[in-house]
């Protein structure tokens, strides 16, 4: 081989077709999968129950890369932000939420962000990069090792940095991986893609044999706002992404997710509920409001509680099933819109 391999970017079917490569046994691709992702072990010379002569042949021609910690920061309310460094420097942020009421790890498919959001900081970095399909599962074993996590249930959201489905290949062979049965064996029904909708790649989701939950943030009730609030609008307006999601087949979805940041005279008016509540109108879906997380960098303002309230009792009495999310880490800058590097 001319360069090392990095085993976590292999399902393990490509893993097996490797190890045979080498002269191994494909059914230790198995065993290799328990240490990496249940034991958290990335030495080939502990991997005691592989032969001898083939955890040399690895160590010298194979890699398990792991993305590593640069900082942590620790919230009042229990959440932690990592700032995690790959191989070129460049780094992303992931989030441990406690208490949700599993454990959920937040993480990211890109480094930045190309929407540009006028209310995410994300959005502030522009794109620098995607991340690889084991930089994204990367994020996931080394929470759950450090946190001592790996043998215990935990959600994993795709709602960190980028946009996972411009990531869509590398996002959806992470899930595959995340959710193999031999390694950490996340079930689907606890990963949550987070996306502003990309009609198309939607459209392929649709066609998957794995589908995690869906999140579709939407922000705004017309066209016109939601090109100001979403500049990607002007390409995937909000009647194409919700003719998608009218496709989607109710058999491979228990209900669609739509994300709605509230902010402060904006898009929080009794007639914006009203709007919402007929958009989402034959469709299986629940709509979760998320009131602004505030930043010197962001030009609005999160509405009263009041108003938040009254927002999604309009939203109750039309028959849809809402929630207000309750931000957590936002003294540590973790909270939803406000992920940030900077190198």
């Amino acid at each position: 081989m001319n360069s090392c391999q990095d085993i976590t970017e292999l399902e393990l079917t490509e893993l097996s077709s490797l190890l045979k490569q080498m002269g191994g046994e494909p059914f230790t691709a198995s065993q290799i999968y328990q240490w990496i992702y249940k034991r958290g072990v990335t030495d080939f010379g502990q991997m005691t129950d592989l032969p001898l002569a083939l955890r040399t042949r690895m160590a010298e021609s194979c890699i398990v890369q792991t993305p590593k910690i640069v900082r942590t920061d620790n919230s009042r309310d229990g959440t932690v932000k990592f700032l995690l460094s790959h191989t070129d420097n460049q780094c992303v942020e992931a989030v441990f939420i406690p208490d949700t009421p599993r454990m959920t790890f937040c993480v990211s498919t890109q480094v930045g962000c190309a929407m540009h959001c006028a209310f995410c900081l994300t959005g502030k970095m522009g794109l620098i990069r995607n991340c690889s399909t084991g930089e994204i599962v990367g994020q996931v074993r080394i929470l759950a090792d450090k946190l001592k996590l790996l043998n215990t249930a935990f959600n994993i959201v795709f709602m960190g940095m980028g946009e996972p489905l411009h990531n869509y290949d590398r996002t959806l062979k992470a899930i595959r991986i995340l959710t193999d049965k031999r390694g950490l064996a996340v079930p689907a029904r606890r990963i949550t893609l987070s996306t502003v909708g990309v009609p198309d790649a939607l459209e392929r989701l649709a066609t998957e044999p794995l589908m995690p939950n869906l999140a579709i943030s939407l922000h705004a009730t017309t066209e016109e706002l939601r090109d100001r609030l979403v500049p990607v609008n002007h390409n995937y307006g909000l009647s194409e992404i919700l003719a998608s999601c009218k496709r989607l087949p109710y058999t491979r979805r228990r209900r669609i997710t739509f994300e709605y940041v509230l902010l402060k005279n904006i898009n929080d008016s009794v007639d914006d509920a009203e709007r919402l509540s007929q958009l989402v109108t034959g469709i299986q879906a629940k709509v979760n409001v998320i009131p602004l997380n505030e930043a010197p960098e962001i030009p609005y303002q999160r509405p009263s509680d009041a108003k938040i309230n009254q927002f999604a009792r309009i939203l109750s009495k039309r028959g849809v099933t809402v929630s207000v999310r309750k931000s957590r880490g936002r003294d540590i800058r973790a909270a939803c819109g406000q992920l940030i590097t900077k190198v």
